[in-house]
């Protein structure tokens, strides 16, 4: 009889959990935007509510990628589907980011977004030295796997957990009971996760605020031709390379855009791909329908090596930077730029800031003064929010293809629409 009370009478609570979440989300980053720019630099008062926000999806980064890429080694008990699965997902990965540079170097020429930026905002700035490949490959071994997990290093914490699911498909029997622990373990990780997931709207509100706030107009106008191009370029690189890899595998582009939005919007504000993997494991098997398996297997690598939106961002910045020097760049010195921005996405993954130490290293590639990276250090944080939230929507688009591809897209959830969270609400 209660129950039935609740359905007739829902109140406030039951009316706001009956909002899909991504249109709560959409609502708090709207109202935070506007608060923002209303209320200036003191919207910033509320920014602590978005801080504790962070700090809830930070918590699960490592036990989420630890716990899900097990649990995704040990559901792939064949090798050779394990192999398959890996060489599909390194290389969509690796020609979406080449796609994406590619868009971001015409939009460069096409707009030109450095015509006529004052020199004034080049001030040498000592950018941080990118990590050899060798330094990266070495690196990748934890000596200490409990100091990778407590010191955050997804990619060692990554490398750890692949070895630890393989060795417990490699015991056989003796393995059995810690491969049940760990999907029991899983299970409970998605439930915290969707406890965290449901104070997404509050968060994106106060750190939307603090954005708008402390940046306001009057730093975004004078570059606005910059923010313009890479905000288009995620918006056609979305459309049309997801879209079109989407259409071309027999699935809606669109139904996968609303199923992959609430991830989208948390990436937007979070700007942190890692920090948005626990929504985004949600919305791919709760909205999408990908397995578990693959994606606990392709999502936590995506995270980590998938860099889209900053390899977009590459192209158009080398173009801005070179148009603000007066350099004249070859046709070899495009191919140059496409090649270093696709390999350095793997280099400089899991790296702090890795957005401007690409662009360095992009911009040392083909002789650029590297002054220019304090222009555009002025406005990273805007064009942080829209490349995140494509490399989200790329990491979705890649388990969503490798998952229809091995037979494991469950195309009732993909298309009954569902909400991430609604088992939560329910």
């Amino acid at each position: 009889m209660s129950q039935d009370v609740l359905k007739k009478k829902p109140g406030p609570l039951g009316a706001w959990n009956a909002i899909p979440l991504w249109q709560k989300i959409m609502i708090g980053l709207v109202l935070g935007l506007i608060v923002g720019l209303v209320f200036g630099k003191s919207a910033g008062v509320i920014k602590p509510i978005g801080t504790a926000f962070i700090s809830g999806i930070k918590m699960l980064i490592v036990p989420l990628v630890f716990v899900s890429l097990v649990t995704g080694v040990t559901s792939m008990r064949d090798p050779a589907k394990m192999g398959r699965v890996g060489i599909k997902t390194i290389g969509l990965y690796l020609l979406t980011t080449a796609a994406a540079i590619t868009i971001g170097l015409v939009l460069g020429t096409v707009m030109a977004p450095g015509a006529g930026v004052s020199m004034e905002a080049a001030k040498a700035v000592a950018p941080k030295a990118p990590p050899s490949l060798v330094s990266t490959l070495v690196g990748l071994i934890p000596t200490n796997p409990i100091a990778a997990m407590s010191n955050g290093n997804v990619l060692q914490v990554i490398v750890f957990a692949i070895l630890f699911g393989l060795a417990i498909n490699m015991s056989g029997k003796a393995g059995e009971k810690v491969r049940d622990a760990f999907e029991s373990l899983a299970e409970v990780i998605y439930k915290l996760t969707g406890i965290v997931i449901w104070f997404a709207p509050f968060g994106v509100f106060a750190l939307m605020a603090w954005t708008a706030g402390t940046y306001g107009l009057d730093l975004l106008l004078p570059l606005a031709m910059v923010i313009l191009a890479v905000y288009l370029g995620c918006v056609l690189h979305a459309f049309l390379v997801y879209g079109g890899a989407l259409w071309a595998a027999g699935i809606n582009p669109l139904r996968f855009f609303k199923g992959i939005a609430e991830a989208a919007a948390v990436a937007f504000t979070t700007t942190s791909s890692s920090g948005t993997l626990p929504v985004t494991m949600s919305c791919a098997q709760k909205n999408i329908g990908v397995s578990q398996g693959v994606s606990g297997f392709v999502l936590p690598l995506g995270a980590t090596i998938n860099m889209d939106g900053t390899a977009l961002y590459q192209g158009v910045c080398a173009l801005f930077v070179a148009q603000v020097f007066g350099v004249q760049l070859s046709p070899g010195d495009y191919v140059t730029i496409i090649l270093t921005a696709t390999l350095a996405s793997i280099g400089t993954a899991g790296v702090p800031g890795a957005g401007l130490i690409m662009l360095s290293l992009v911009l040392s590639s083909v002789g650029l003064p590297l002054e220019g990276v304090a222009i555009i250090a002025g406005i990273d944080r805007v064009l942080d929010m829209a490349r995140t939230s494509l490399n989200v929507i790329g990491d979705g688009m890649v388990a969503t293809l490798v998952a229809k591809s091995e037979g494991e897209l469950d195309m009732a959830v993909f298309n009954s629409g569902r909400d991430a969270v609604g088992e939560l609400e329910a």
